[in-house]
């Protein structure tokens, strides 16, 4: 039986607000079987807690961000993508502050972190939310759908006629049957352009962004000393902001998603589509692991 996983033991950091540029404490701690992903708002009293769904996001400029009432948690999607990419089904997130800590601004410190808490099965079915039928969401030239599929797979593509961008790769596919996570995926940083940080600081945004969190460039190049850690790193970590942001589906994803020029608000809509018709998905598990998709088989055994 494909089963549930948890942390080990709770898991402590400290970094960074990427946006609001403030000191933020994470600590990520097990949680029982069918708990799910909840994010605390321990700076609070009391405490607010926000389980992760489609609808507890609430803004997607820039980043992800989950709320209930009045309360924020933002930019949760490279956390989310590490809890996907390595099959944690259950946990609770706590944080001090409205927003997760950005660390370098990719999954790897995350991943790192889990994997020193150490992970755990549960004697409970990981229970799969299938794709059943073809679900589009199109925005002008930006577009994602899913599509039924025997596994994980994620196909994108990026256009933004940047001399620095466009000798990199423009479209990355990445199919979890044979490929991994942590080394294929987690490393790949967010990015950003030098002419927009006034605008973006302007409305609060970018606060916390620097060289050690980014990918900076000009008009014309990467103004990063180390440069980039792949030629395809651009177009992978919009693969990377995918998986965090269709994680919010609370369930392991079995479908294929295409897209080209997507984002978070974009990547919510979708989930969204998918979650108002009751014919385009159903919930499986496996009681056999050698009847589950092959994509999952490598996947948590590598993780």
């Amino acid at each position: 039986m494909l089963k549930q996983r948890t942390l080990r033991r709770l898991a402590r950091t400290v970094g960074i607000g990427l946006h609001s540029g403030t000191k933020v404490e994470l600590i990520l701690r097990p949680a029982a079987a069918d708990t799910g992903v909840v994010f605390r708002r321990i700076d609070l009293d009391p405490p607010v807690e926000i389980r992760l769904t489609p609808e507890a996001v609430v803004d997607t400029r820039m980043a992800t961000t989950i709320g209930r009432g009045d309360v924020r948690i933002a930019t949760i999607e490279h956390l989310m993508s590490a809890l996907a990419g390595l099959g944690v089904d259950n946990c609770y997130i706590d944080v001090d502050a409205p927003e997760i800590p950005i660390m370098d601004g990719s999954a790897s410190s995350f991943v790192f972190l889990m994997q020193a808490a150490g992970i755990e099965e549960q004697n409970a079915p990981k229970r799969f939310l299938r794709v059943l039928k073809k679900v589009e969401i199109q925005d002008g030239d930006k577009w994602a759908r899913l599509e039924p599929h025997f596994g994980y797979r994620l196909r994108f593509s990026i256009d933004f006629r940047h001399p620095a961008i466009d000798s990199t790769e423009q479209i990355v596919e990445v199919d979890f049957a044979h490929d991994s996570y942590i080394q294929q995926v987690s490393r790949a940083r967010t990015f950003g352009f030098v002419n927009e940080v006034e605008a973006l600081r302007a409305a609060g945004l970018a606060l916390g962004g620097t060289f050690e969190n980014a990918i900076v460039m000009d008009e014309y190049r990467v103004l990063n000393t180390d440069g980039l850690r792949a030629g395809d790193e651009f177009a992978k970590h919009k693969v990377l902001d995918a998986i965090g942001d269709l994680s919010a589906l609370g369930r392991p994803l079995m479908a294929s998603y295409v897209a080209h020029k997507s984002g978070h608000a974009i990547n919510n809509r979708l989930l969204r589509a998918l979650m108002a018709d009751a014919t385009a998905y159903d919930i499986v598990t496996f009681t056999d692991d050698r009847q589950a998709p092959a994509a999952f088989q490598a996947r948590l055994a590598a993780a």
